[in-house]
């Protein structure tokens, strides 16, 4: 991993976000002191923690892939780091009790994990995290054994027990709208290396690098190739498409991002282009468009269908476009 320096405030929620193998689980099991850092620190509430064992961070972990104690019943798994701490028994059992109820899992206390489908053990283990409050969460990919229903449950679930207890939390995941949902700060990877640290809005709205732009939302932003004008933008080259701009933008710019919502069919728009696909998704439907800019992809209202040949013309909204620089990096607001 390339160096990086990330600050987490008290009670905050942070998700890492990246594609697989750009280091958000290496990040997080240094931090729960499970992979050695081969350089800087690693502080918690204060005090640094790099070269202390796991057992002394005080720091709730939950894996991707359960890490049940597989003779243990369930009951005694999700009792297990209250017992550790010296917690009465009685105690315990009223700790325990709301998230056994919330999770849905009182009908499993009696059974081991071994027993259990994928997507109760992921429960549970999510369970046994949540019965204390330690110093720091850590969660990685906890969702992804989960079905589309249990997922959305599940995540409801993590962001009211984070936000009523106030336990500082670092999330892991590539799932995109899990991220958007869930943080109040997204940490962008890729390669090891931290490429922009946002709220949800700043990182798709605002994106520092066209990888941020490309990888943050579905589709990605598009991105036109071209030169910057006195007013405007012309994609392509001298006989491209001239797209004003609203403001005058100071420095080069080589391409034009756009998220596919701010552009619109338009019978007087400067784009010509064909549909190629039409994606329906409900309440919106996704426009595959090949135009003299390249393939762009457009929200379009979901009771306005097209099919393939058809022509359409697009506008651009000028003031909802960035421009980046020939190096991927953002030039203007």
């Amino acid at each position: 991993m390339h160096g990086s320096s990330l600050s987490i405030d008290e009670g905050e929620f942070i998700v890492l976000l990246g594609p697989s193998g750009c280091g958000k689980t290496t990040t997080l099991r240094m931090i729960a002191g499970l992979e050695i850092a081969t350089g800087g620190r690693i502080d918690l509430a204060g005090e640094d923690v790099t070269a202390l064992r796991p057992s002394r961070r005080d720091i709730g972990f939950v894996f991707q892939f359960y890490a049940l104690y597989p003779h243990l019943t369930v009951r005694e798994n999700l009792a297990f780091p209250l017992k550790s701490i010296g917690m009465p028994r009685k105690q315990r059992e009223a700790e325990m009790q709301p998230i056994i109820e919330r999770l849905g899992i009182g009908h499993l206390l009696d059974r081991k994990p071994p027993q259990l489908p994928g997507g109760d053990q992921q429960r549970v283990s999510l369970g046994r995290a949540l019965v204390r409050r330690p110093k720091l969460w850590l969660m990685d990919e906890p969702l992804g054994q989960l079905d589309a229903e249990e997922r959305l449950l599940m995540r409801e679930f993590i962001k009211e027990q984070q936000q009523e207890l106030g336990v500082t939390t670092v999330f892991v995941t590539h799932d995109q709208e899990e991220a958007m949902a869930l943080a109040d700060r997204v940490v962008v990877m890729s390669a090891g290396e931290i490429r922009q640290v946002g709220s949800p809005i700043d990182v798709y709205e605002r994106p520092d690098d066209t990888f941020v732009a490309h990888f943050v939302g579905s589709p990605g932003m598009n991105m036109l190739s071209g030169s910057l004008l006195a007013d405007g933008f012309r994609a392509g080259g001298e006989s491209g498409v001239v797209i004003p701009l609203h403001a005058p933008v100071r420095g080069a710019a080589a391409s034009l991002g756009v998220r596919g919502e701010y552009l619109h069919l338009d019978p007087g728009g400067p784009i010509p282009g064909t549909v190629v696909v039409d994606e329906y998704l409900g309440a919106w439907r996704n426009l595959h468009c090949d135009t003299p800019c390249g393939r762009l992809v457009l929200r379009a209202p979901g009771d306005q269908a097209h099919v393939p040949g058809d022509a359409v013309r697009i506008s651009v909204q000028a003031e909802r476009a960035l421009l980046f620089d020939a190096a991927g990096k953002r030039v203007s607001s």
